[in-house]
């Protein structure tokens, strides 16, 4: 009797330690997906790194830390720069960046009558945007077969998006995050170091080139970059996830135009359709649909560089002083007549 009870205590002290190299072999094996989950994620996102040096024997004019441009601000309270006309070396950044092959991804709809703009861009584009860089455009469209013919220079392509059709122009804006978002997860991952998210009912006049990179940056707004806080078009419903209160802001931000990294744009995307899917589901559309939530996430997340109205003007006819060039603009146009529902 008694050798059988030792037997069953032996066998009972070899079941517990089974079961429990069982679960600690288990536990560590979800430990090391987790973690060979978290490492792949972070390869993903993994930006290329580099110092900032200059060719050999490259002439340039001196920069003077006493002379300057005095009629505007070139740096914000975050110390971020702000890019103008007059506070950067073209031939030295340039020389800088195309050291390092990038590829600039470059995204723009044109849904219903927007296809008219899509020759003006991008033949516009062809001449300033980046010019001597790799670039990678994708137009998101509902009419593939009203795409013209436009002749892209060397390491320049353009690949068409096909997308529904949007009754109303509020939800063509407020789809656009949600497609960003796939967009970068599902094709940029290992095809770009940079992506920018235009307007395509504009047009370049102007250099838009290295001194636009940055981890994140935002484009401040042509009609209200020298108006007090109080007078910005933010959200002001506290119902509202993009809700802004008159005391507070930074600069307004055109939605027309924001870019950086991929792994930036990406958390921006992501988090702009979150907001986006809280608010339709409590039946609120912010003021500004996409815009007002990009407004909200600049807010609390900084970007690292800023460009000044040069980069998204109001009209290439419309002059005033700090504006040296404008660069991007947006075409007049009768919104009546383009927009669906105006």
């Amino acid at each position: 009797m008694l050798p059988r009870q030792n037997f069953l205590i032996i066998l009972m002290i070899f079941g517990i330690a089974l079961s429990g190299f069982i679960y600690w072999n288990n536990v560590s094996c979800s430990c090391k997906q987790q973690i060979t989950k978290e490492v792949i994620m972070k390869q993903k996102w993994k930006q290329k790194t580099f110092g900032l040096r200059s060719s050999p024997g490259l002439l340039y004019s001196q920069p003077n830390v006493l002379v300057g441009r005095t009629d505007i601000a070139s740096v914000s309270p975050w110390a971020a720069p702000i890019i103008w006309e007059g506070t950067f070396d073209p031939t030295l950044i340039d020389s800088i960046y195309k050291q390092h092959n990038l590829t600039i991804a470059t995204t723009v709809f044109a849904l219903g009558k927007y296809t008219r703009f899509i020759k003006d861009f991008l033949e516009s584009a062809e001449q300033h945007y980046f010019v001597g860089f790799r670039v990678h455009f994708y137009l998101f469209t509902d009419q593939p077969e009203s795409v013209p013919e436009v002749k892209m220079g060397e390491n320049r392509t353009l690949k068409i998006q096909k997308v529904q059709t949007l009754n109303r122009w509020q939800d063509i804006s407020m789809s656009r995050m949600e497609k960003l978002e796939k967009l970068i997860e599902e094709e940029l991952a290992n095809e770009a170091d940079y992506i920018f998210c235009l307007d395509i009912d504009a047009k370049f006049y102007g250099r838009w080139g290295a001194e636009t990179l940055g981890r994140l940056v935002g484009v401040i707004h042509p009609w209200l970059y020298n108006v007090p806080r109080n007078q910005f078009t933010y959200e002001r419903r506290p119902e509202s996830k993009a809700f802004i209160a008159a005391d507070e802001g930074d600069y307004y931000y055109a939605g027309a135009a924001f870019g950086g990294t991929l792994e930036e744009v990406h958390h921006l995307t992501k988090t702009c359709r979150e907001q986006l899917s809280i608010d339709a589901a409590n039946s609120i559309e912010a003021a500004w649909q996409e815009e007002s939530h990009l407004n909200k996430y600049f807010l609390l997340n900084k970007p690292s560089k800023l460009l000044s109205p040069e980069y998204m003007w109001r009209d290439i006819n419309v002059k005033v002083d700090p504006i040296k060039i404008v660069r991007f603009t947006n075409v007049p146009k009768n919104y009546a007549e383009v927009r669906p529902n105006v």
